[in-house]
């Protein structure tokens, strides 16, 4: 089915035909005629499969079927709300790339940029805006802009919205939009919170699904390797040597972990960039078009960028942690095998990742072969520590076997008190072993020396003075008490 079946503006239609796109996907065949009704609609489709453009391609429709006097003016017409900066800035590029014809002006709202830029561009006027929740209730509250014409409002990855805990956010800024509008929601996954939320802010929507929810794209083969957590980055490396791998997406769980495999792959020589929060929009925004123009054969990105990255040609996606969630699983994978290309999804999971491992195979209902990986040595991880040998530097299977500077501890330079005879060194044979020190509570790690009861003999040594002061002081005090009560003047008759 061509685009030009689907009822759309002839420029529209052209600029579409202009990125290469002659046929619609399944998503967007469905979703685009109800929305050029006017309806209300709840889309779920995998990650890939074109969402973006079964909303972007009916708002410029809408906007192209304006009057001479409504374009001259300017008003916001369409708001499309995106959990993450990338994610913005991908549907800006997609609306500017499809409505290249049209002339839109569109404005993408989002932290970790310059305020003043914005509010210029709001005064001159904006028809489309795609914001982040946190920085446009900035702008409400500064008033700098004004919703109250909004005609289509739209919410990309609601779920993901709801994951990073913007539901709230969301519930506000539909506050400040007309209830005369349309709705449309768009997510690879709907849980039932957003469920909830989309019943409160829409009316009798339509449901598309596409697919299985909980079902990654077909065009993408998964692959899980056993890799312990101190050997992963031996693991990638030697990948990378042996694989062709031309262009690879890493996901790491936290921001220094996605720094420090970043640092590690261009030490040995491999072009790679990393992208997280911590990142200036700048730098985020040069590290991803880099890897889109093959500057960088790698790039390392944490769970927050993974909605935004829409990246033609990305070969492998591998989980250098395996998510928590099974829900950002589905989303990582997306990122290859997009527009009916083919990709591998690789996993590392370690011994305390099996349990995330396990419900990802219960949320797909699918069971994953762990393999270890070919012509990788894993022997060096039983060689480094022996099950049989602890790996504390204090501890030790023989006892008396001590570390150097412990053994100085119990060696003594002279006599021994108890007995006055030497020992250690001096004792010219081999050290006796002293009693345990008190450790308060904690079990030493010293061996016990197995003690002999001793027979008292017909000399006893005098008791030791108690110097207890509670007890000295009590004694003073009767004393005083005693003498006063001696020296007491009879009283008079």
């Amino acid at each position: 089915m061509p685009f030009k079946t689907l009822g759309l503006a002839d420029d529209l239609v052209k600029g579409i035909l202009a990125t290469g796109y002659t046929a619609p996907t399944e998503i967007q065949s469905r979703a685009i005629p109800i929305a050029l009704s006017g309806k209300d609609i709840i889309g779920t489709a995998q990650t890939g499969t074109g969402k973006t453009a079964a909303f972007v391609l009916p708002i410029l429709h809408r906007l192209d079927q304006r009057t001479e006097a409504q374009k001259r003016e300017h008003h916001i017409r369409a708001l499309i709300l995106t959990p993450t900066r990338e994610l913005a800035q991908q549907i800006e590029d997609s609306i500017s790339t499809y409505g290249r014809f049209l002339h839109p002006r569109t404005l993408a709202i989002y932290g970790g940029t310059n305020m003043h830029n914005q509010l210029r561009h709001l005064h001159r006027g904006v028809d489309i805006v795609i914001a982040t929740p946190g920085r446009l209730l900035d702008h409400l509250q500064r008033k700098s802009l004004n919703l109250s014409k909004i005609e289509v409002l739209v919410l990309d990855e609601a779920d993901r919205m709801f994951d990073m805990g913007f539901i709230q956010d969301v519930r506000r800024i539909v506050s400040y939009v007309p209830r005369e509008r349309q709705t449309l929601m768009f997510s690879a996954t709907i849980s039932k919170p957003v469920r909830e939320l989309m019943s409160a802010i829409q009316k009798h929507p339509t449901l598309i699904e596409i697919g299985e929810q909980r079902t990654p794209i077909q065009s993408v083969s998964q692959h899980f390797f056993s890799a312990p957590q101190e050997r992963k980055l031996e693991l990638l490396l030697h990948m990378l040597d042996t694989q062709k791998m031309e262009s690879v997406l890493v996901f790491s769980r936290t921001k220094h972990g996605a720094d420090k495999i970043s640092h590690r792959l261009e030490r040995r020589g491999i072009k790679s960039v990393a992208i997280h929060s911590n990142r200036t929009q700048a730098q985020r925004q040069r590290a991803l078009a880099g890897f889109k123009q093959g500057n960088y054969r790698v790039l390392v990105a944490t769970d927050v960028a993974a909605r935004g990255i829409d990246v033609d040609g990305i070969s492998h996606v591998v989980n250098y942690d395996i998510p928590s969630f099974p829900e950002d699983y589905i989303h990582r994978i997306g990122r290859t095998g997009r527009a009916a290309a083919t990709g591998d999804a690789i996993t590392f999971v370690g011994r305390d990742e099996l349990k995330h491992l396990k419900k990802l195979e219960h949320f797909t209902s699918r069971r994953y072969k762990l393999k270890k990986f070919p012509g990788f040595d894993y022997s060096k991880v039983e060689k480094a520590h022996p099950p049989s040998q602890s790996t504390h530097p204090h501890v030790h299977d023989r006892p008396g076997q001590h570390h150097r500077s412990e053994r100085r501890r119990f060696e003594h330079q002279g006599p021994s008190r108890r007995s006055g005879q030497p020992h250690g060194h001096h004792a010219g044979g081999k050290p006796r072993q002293q009693r345990p020190q008190q450790t308060h509570g904690f079990a030493s790690s010293y061996p016990r020396r197995q003690h002999t009861e001793v027979k008292p003999t017909h000399v006893t040594a005098p008791p030791r003075q108690n110097q207890d002061w509670r007890k000295l002081l009590g004694e003073f005090v009767d004393k005083f008490a005693g003498k006063k009560k001696k020296f007491k003047r009879p009283k008079n008759d």
